[in-house]
């Protein structure tokens, strides 16, 4: 076996203490003699939700030799707070210890520099291995088997339960739910998230109709009773009075009989999609990714492709889904729909001219056209929140979840992370507060008179009359707090590290298999380095009249096993969208090194 470069891993620290242990403190002498993997994720992440179900299966195959340790590091305001992190731990299904990092203490130890990463240590306590992005759980799934039978024979594996304490279930109605529908019988349904069902509840908002799906996580069509969903999310009226679900973790749209209650598969394989895999085609045939909402424009299924920063439609008349905005980049670029660029786009709304948009990660509130151009009413980019009112140029949310077109033609906000519901108005370009004092609100829903909101975090629908006036609340602005790097002024090497994991090699049958894109904010920040090739190292020139901003790096390898004999290798693609703050400063490193897989070598 190859020698394998180690480094001491740090102490796991953080001041908001640990999560999943019964209120008992971890630390990795006790966990010396496992396998710890640490995954260093923050909740409003889509990417890091995807990594915490690759994990799922390699927790429970090795759960006698192997410590999953959740290190939450915030990127928004609201993710700082315990309590909310205590409650994501829940609404995610979070099976392992969870180190809640709110001042990124353990963060900076690791060196991480982008969500999600994970970091594999041995049981000797050592550093082997780091993965930022996707699509690593087949290469860490390798690593473990290795580990496990190099520590055996060593005498230093160490079997046996692990310190995960799950936490006393809440008998509410509803748990975390998602997104709210009004029923044309003046009834609710709701996306019943974290118990992976759908729930009707009479005018009242209240009273349980019935529960649609088993309650297990599953992707099966069949009756009320047996049908399973996997985090169900969006509800979205069809012609022929049927509903239609974003079953987001199993990147399906489902279809609800509201007359029988059965449920069927409109679209998705139930596997996510992955770039090379088709973007448009017959509905079923073709993967999806993170459908978080969806809204009828146009004549079709409009879909917020959360887990690929894109929008889909789904025609159902044809039966084919393909991709109608956006280009896999994360960012906020207006422009025709094939130029676009969106983060995680979450929440949906229609109207006869526009489709509106919660833009979550850039805290924005978007809107394509009938022509398919896409346009900001509100936001600036990834890295600027906060909550103020006033003139869309400068308003401000943080990270919005929801929008809901309102009778006057302006449009309200679930300002997610602000707790409030806030208003749009185009006419005069004003955005104002309409409610404050929510928990989570992701999603709203027109009654009558009244707005119904889905207090997420209160789990419960909490029914408000639309004011005639808006709420006062005191202006506060933010930007994601995480230390610059400081580079020299002038040429900086940028190194994206790939490492194939063992037994494989990079996938050249059909040219190049890697792809490294790098952008800039501001743009003038890069003179030289920009765009898209297959190099994964770069000479980038970065302009010294700009004394700081972000380099926005996305990197993508696919390798397959190395086995001459076998004419069908598995192959896997790893991915990863770093923003990664720079400081020009006399003296800085003029190299960068991202690591994707493996370690840095000349670190």
């Amino acid at each position: 076996m190859a020698k394998r470069v180690r480094v001491r891993a740090p102490e796991l620290i953080g001041k908001g203490g640990w999560i999943n242990t019964g209120d008992r403190q971890l630390s990795l002498a006790e966990l010396r003699g496992r396998i710890v993997i640490a995954d260093f994720w923050t909740f409003c992440c889509v990417n890091c939700l995807h990594v915490l179900d690759e994990l799922r299966e390699l927790e429970e195959r090795h759960r006698d030799t192997v410590v999953i340790v959740g290190v939450h590091s915030p990127k928004f305001v609201h993710e700082a707070e315990h309590r909310a992190v205590v409650d994501a731990v829940e609404r995610y299904g979070v099976e392992h210890p969870v180190l809640d990092d709110p001042e990124l203490a353990t963060w900076k130890q690791y060196a991480v520099r982008a969500w999600p990463t994970l970091v594999v240590i041995d049981p000797e306590g050592y550093v082997v291995a780091q993965h930022a992005g996707e699509g690593h759980a087949h290469a860490i799934a390798r690593l473990v088997e290795e580990l496990e039978a190099e520590h055996e024979a060593k005498g230093t594996l160490r079997r046996g339960d692990g310190p995960y304490v799950a936490p006393e279930p809440e008998p509410t109605t509803l748990r975390f739910p998602g997104k709210a529908l009004l029923l044309p019988s003046g009834n609710f349904l709701v996306s019943d998230t974290t118990r992976h069902q759908l729930v009707e509840l009479a005018e009242d908002a209240e009273t349980v109709v019935r529960r649609i799906g088993s309650g297990t996580r599953g992707l099966t069509d069949g009756t009320a009773d047996t049908a399973a969903f996997n985090e169900p999310q969006g509800l979205a009226l069809l012609d022929d009075g049927s509903v239609v679900v974003a079953d987001t973790v199993n990147h399906a749209l489902r279809r609800l009989d509201l007359a029988t209650g059965a449920v069927t598969t409109l679209a998705g394989t139930g596997r996510q999609w992955w770039q090379g895999s088709p973007t448009s085609g017959p509905a079923r045939e073709i993967d999806l990714s993170s459908p978080w909402d969806v809204a009828v424009f146009g004549g079709k299924v409009w879909i917020a492709m959360a887990g690929v920063h894109q929008l889909w439609a789904y025609d159902p008349e044809r039966g084919t889904v393909a991709v109608a905005a956006g280009t896999t980049n994360e960012g906020l670029v207006d422009g025709p729909a094939a130029e676009a660029w969106f983060a995680q786009p979450s929440g949906l709304a229609a109207t006869a001219d526009r489709l509106w948009l919660a833009d979550s990660e850039t805290s924005a509130l978007r809107w394509v056209d009938p022509d398919g151009h896409v346009h900001t009413a509100v936001g600036t980019g990834l890295f600027d929140f906060g909550h103020r009112d006033g003139a869309a140029e400068q308003a401000l949310f943080q990270h919005p979840l929801g929008v809901t077109a309102l009778p006057d033609g302006s449009v309200a906000v679930s300002d997610t992370y602000n707790h409030a519901l806030r208003r749009y108005d185009p006419a005069t370009g004003e955005v104002t507060t309409l409610a404050t004092d929510l928990r989570e609100p992701s999603d709203a829903v027109l009654a009558g008179e009244d707005i119904v909101v889905v207090e997420s975090g209160r789990h419960r629908l909490t029914r408000l009359r639309l004011p005639e006036e808006a709420a006062r609340v005191a202006s506060v602005a933010h930007r994601t707090q995480r230390a610059a790097t400081e580079v020299a002024p002038g040429r900086l090497r940028l190194d994206v590290v790939f490492q194939a994991p063992a037994g494989q090699k990079l996938d050249t049958r059909y040219g190049p298999s890697t792809r490294l894109l790098v952008s800039s904010t501001p743009p003038e920040l890069l003179l030289k380095g920009e765009g898209a090739d297959t190099d994964l190292s770069r000479e980038l020139e970065l302009n010294p009249a700009v004394e700081e901003g972000v380099l926005h790096v996305s990197a993508m390898a696919a390798s397959c096993d190395d086995d001459e004999a076998n004419a069908y290798p598995a192959c896997h693609v790893h991915q990863q969208d770093w923003g990664v703050p720079v400081r020009m400063t006399e003296g800085g490193a003029s190299r960068l090194p991202l690591v994707l897989a493996g370690m840095d070598q000349d670190a």
